[in-house]
C-alpha cells in the first residue's frame, strides 16, 4: 500500500530554529507548551529530552497516546492549558525544566476539521473551542449584543468595519454554521470573489481568540515558564500575528531589563526594578524561501526565543483580556 502524501500543513513551523534556540542536551527536561500533532515533540525527543507536551484539546491529546506510548516514559502528555504548566509541572515532580516551546493559535489539526469550526473553508458547525467546552462560537454571535461583538471583532481582529460586521451579523441571527457567518461578514463588507484575503478571516480569529482568551493564556503561559525554567534554560515562542508577537515581545524586553523608561506593568521603576530574569533576547527570526516554499503556513511566523538567568521570578502579570 502507498505511505500517505506528505501534507505540508502539519510541519511544525520554523522548526530547525526552534531547536536550535533549544540547544537541547540528551535527558533533558522540555516542555512542548502546545504538543497539537506533536511535531516539537518528536523533535525534541530525538534529541534525547524527557518531554512534558501539554494541550488543552481532548483530540490532541487522545491522538498522541500512541506517540507517547512508542516513546518508553520519555513523552508524558497532560491534557491542560499551558497557562497552568507550573502546576501541573509541580504535581508531576518535574521542576525545573531545561527548556519550553509554544506555538501560539489554532492548531492545523483544527483547521482542517470541518467540524471543529474554526475554519470557513468548508462548512460546519460554528464552534472554535480548543478545549471543547464552554461558551461555543455560535452561543456567543447569537446571544452577544452589538456592541459587544463589535469591540471584540475590533480588538481582537484588528477590524475597521467591526461595527458595520456586527450589525449584519445580529440581523443575520440565527447563525449556526461557519458558512452562515462567513457569508454575513462578506455581505456587510462587500467581497469580491477571487480577492486576496476573505474578509472574514478577521471576524473568525477575534471570535476564537475571545472565545478561548487566548491572550490571557499567552501572558500566563510566559509566566508559568519563567516560573519553572532552571537558570540557563531556553524559552522559544512562535506566534502568527501581531497581537501575540506584541506580547511576547514585550514580556522578553521588560523580563530581560531592555525595556528603555520603564514599562506599563513597572512605570519609572528605577532601582527598584526586579532582577533580569532572562538574558537579552536575539532577533527575531522568520521562515526562509524555502520553508515558505514548503509550508503556507509560516508565511507570518515570528520566532522570539532567550535563555533564563538565576534572578527570581517577576510578579506575575494581571489578565486583561476581556
Amino acid at each position: 500500500m502507498n505511505a500517505p502524501a506528505h501534507d505540508p500543513r502539519h510541519d511544525p513551523v520554523l522548526l530547525a530554529e526552534v531547536m536550535e534556540a533549544l540547544s537541547i542536551s540528551k535527558d533533558e527536561r522540555h516542555v512542548d507548551a502546545t504538543f497539537g500533532a506533536g511535531g516539537y515533540s518528536r523533535a525534541m525527543r530525538d534529541r534525547g529530552a524527557v518531554v512534558y507536551a501539554f494541550d488543552r484539546d481532548p483530540d490532541a491529546i487522545a491522538e498522541g497516546k500512541a506517540l507517547a506510548e512508542e516513546q518508553d516514559g520519555r513523552l508524558i502528555l497532560i491534557n491542560r492549558r499551558f497557562s497552568e504548566l507550573a502546576d501541573a509541572l509541580a504535581e508531576a515532580g518535574a521542576i525545573p525544566v531545561d527548556g519550553v516551546t509554544f506555538d501560539i493559535g489554532v492548531s492545523s489539526m483544527q483547521l482542517d476539521r470541518a467540524e471543529r469550526g474554526f475554519s470557513f473553508q468548508a462548512d460546519g458547525p460554528l464552534d472554535m473551542r480548543m478545549g471543547q467546552d464552554g461558551e461555543s462560537a455560535a452561543d456567543f454571535v447569537n446571544e452577544a449584543d452589538e456592541t459587544m461583538i463589535a469591540d471584540i471583532i475590533y480588538a481582537y481582529g484588528e477590524e475597521p468595519r467591526s461595527r458595520r460586521i456586527a450589525r449584519a451579523i445580529v440581523a443575520a441571527r440565527p447563525i449556526e454554521t461557519t458558512g452562515e457567518l462567513a457569508d454575513a461578514v462578506r455581505k456587510a463588507v462587500g467581497y469580491r470573489k477571487g480577492a486576496p484575503k476573505d474578509p472574514a478571516t478577521r471576524t473568525f480569529q477575534a471570535i476564537r481568540i475571545h472565545l478561548n482568551r487566548e491572550l490571557d493564556e499567552l501572558r500566563e503561559g510566559l509566566d508559568a515558564a519563567e516560573q519553572v525554567l532552571a537558570p540557563g534554560g531556553r524559552i522559544a515562542v512562535v506566534t502568527f500575528h501581531s497581537l501575540e508577537d506584541r506580547i511576547v515581545k514585550r514580556f522578553l524586553r521588560e523580563r530581560s531589563g531592555s525595556t528603555p523608561g520603564g514599562s506599563r506593568h513597572l512605570p519609572d521603576a528605577g532601582d527598584t526594578a526586579p532582577a533580569p530574569t532572562f538574558a537579552k533576547p536575539p532577533k527575531p527570526v522568520r521562515p526562509g524561501k524555502d520553508e515558505l516554499a514548503r509550508n503556507p503556513r509560516a508565511r507570518s511566523a515570528t520566532l522570539r526565543s532567550a535563555t533564563r538567568t538565576a534572578a527570581a521570578p517577576w510578579p506575575q502579570q494581571r489578565s486583561v483580556q476581556a
